[in-house]
C-alpha cells in the first residue's frame, strides 16, 4: 500500500516550507496471497503430520486416503508456484515505483531547468530478492 507512505520534499520557495509527495499503488495482494498460502500450507503439513504418526493405521488401511492426500499436496505446489510468481511480479512493481528516478520525475520541484535534483543512494533490496527466490 505505497500510497500510504508520504514524502515530504521541499518546495524551493523557502527553507522551511514543504510538499507532500504520495507514492502511487497498492502491491498488497500478491503478499498477503503469498503469505495466506504459507499459513495454509503450515497448516496442512501439521495435519497430515497428525494423521500420518497418530492415525497411521486409518492411513494406511484406506486406499482413497494417500490419494487425497497426493491430490492436496500438488495443488497445494501449483498454488504456491503461482503466489511464488505472483510475489516477484508485485515486488518488481514495488521496485519500479519506488525507483529514485521515478520519484525524482514525479517532484514538481525537480522539473524547474535550474533545479539540480540527485537520487542520492539506490536502495537495497538484496533481502527482498532472496524473499522470492525462498
Amino acid at each position: 500500500r505505497l500510497y500510504q507512505v508520504p514524502f515530504d520534499m521541499p518546495t524551493c520557495e523557502g527553507a522551511s516550507e514543504s510538499q507532500t509527495l504520495h507514492l502511487v499503488g497498492d502491491f498488497s495482494a500478491p503478499a498477503e496471497f503469498f503469505v495466506t498460502l504459507g499459513v495454509f500450507s503450515f497448516l496442512y503439513a501439521m495435519a497430515a503430520l497428525v494423521l500420518y504418526l497418530r492415525f497411521h493405521s486409518l492411513y494406511s488401511d484406506n486406499k482413497k486416503l494417500p490419494f487425497t492426500d497426493f491430490c492436496v499436496t500438488v495443488c497445494f505446489a501449483f498454488f504456491w508456484l503461482v503466489a511464488a510468481a505472483a510475489w516477484g511480479k508485485g515486488l518488481s512493481d514495488v521496485k519500479a515505483a519506488t525507483r529514485p528516478s521515478s520519484l525524482i520525475g514525479a517532484m514538481r520541484v525537480c522539473q524547474g531547468q535550474e533545479a539540480v535534483c540527485n537520487a542520492g543512494a539506490t536502495p537495497a533490496m538484496g533481502l527482498a530478492n532472496i524473499s522470492v527466490v525462498r
